[in-house]
């Protein structure tokens, strides 16, 4: 029987476990992917357990923990053992992060189960070539402001690589000295989370990009492949002091992913309305939805 003491945390030495299981069965979401939970670890303390072919994901955000539905090929009695563990938890959704898929799965299998969705947690994503031709009249801002920056500024495009990696790190402290990390949870979290990606980004198999302004980083993206038709964008950082260079760095990240995926992710916006304003601004061609189960409704089911 699936409990607790079968979760163990999440190493960067599992990513081949990750892997492997997501040769089979890719993320749909970002939340999914290895490097989120890796680089994350410090504010959402995963955990997780290889069980029966199968991993369950846990995570303990401010002292409440949640679990995740299995990962792999439908298992009716591995879904059971992970509805009984949850309803054990105090959390009143203590199992969350569920894609559309697996809610149709598990409505079917216990039909008297309410979930309710996660909107702060949707993933924005966009068709690769709208980001990079930005065409038509809906990107026509963003055109005008992107076009301002070319005129007023010379730039070259370079690949993160082993000898600017030290480069992009003076970068990143720059970038949290203009933002005050330190001052609100949010960058706090992903101060840590961004910096262990830049440290383990050979391990990690992440790809990017930066762009360079008078011989100096202004602007990073860093991002790789979530599943064979979509690349996740991680981070994207640049400089206050160039207007509409977030628009530069956004355009020239999705001319070189176009050539390989037909969508990009560009994660959620976590409930914060700057961010969810920007992210609606590009026009998202979908939304990722998830959804996490009522507590409340999981005694209620017969769990033979």
């Amino acid at each position: 029987m699936l409990s607790l003491d079968d979760f163990q945390k999440i190493k960067i030495s599992d990513k081949k476990i990750f892997d492997g299981l997501y040769k089979k069965y890719p993320p749909f979401h970002s939340d999914y992917v290895f490097t989120t939970l890796i680089s994350w670890m410090k504010y959402g303390n995963y955990k997780y357990a290889h069980y029966k072919d199968s991993i369950i994901i846990s995570s303990e955000i401010d002292g409440i923990l949640r679990l995740r539905p299995p990962i792999g090929k439908k298992n009716k009695d591995v879904l059971k053992e992970v509805l009984m563990l949850a309803k054990k938890l105090d959390a009143q959704y203590p199992l969350g992060v569920i894609s559309s898929e697996t809610k149709k799965w598990i409505s079917n299998v216990y039909p008297k189960l309410k979930f309710k969705s996660h909107r702060n947690f949707f993933d924005y994503v966009y068709r690769s070539s709208d980001l990079a031709n930005l065409e038509g009249s809906d990107y026509r801002k963003i055109r005008n402001r992107l076009n301002k920056f070319k005129r007023k500024n010379e730039y070259i495009v370079e690949k993160i690589s082993e000898e600017n990696i030290a480069e992009i790190k003076k970068f990143l402290k720059r970038w949290c000295l203009w933002k005050d990390c330190e001052s609100d949870p949010v960058l706090k979290h992903e101060k840590k989370a961004i910096f262990y990606s830049v440290n383990n980004f050979f391990d990690l198999g992440l790809d990017g990009i930066f762009i360079r302004v008078n011989n100096e980083i202004e602007a990073i993206s860093i991002y790789e492949s979530m599943n064979p038709s979509t690349a996740v964008v991680h981070y994207e950082k640049g400089s206050p002091f160039y207007d509409g260079i977030y628009k530069a760095i956004n355009q020239e990240t999705a001319n070189i992913l176009q050539n390989n995926f037909d969508f990009i992710d560009r994660e959620s916006d976590m409930g914060i309305s700057g961010l969810r304003k920007a992210k609606q601004f590009y026009r998202p061609h979908h939304m990722i939805e998830v959804f996490h189960i009522d507590k409340d409704s999981i005694p209620s089911i017969d769990i033979k």
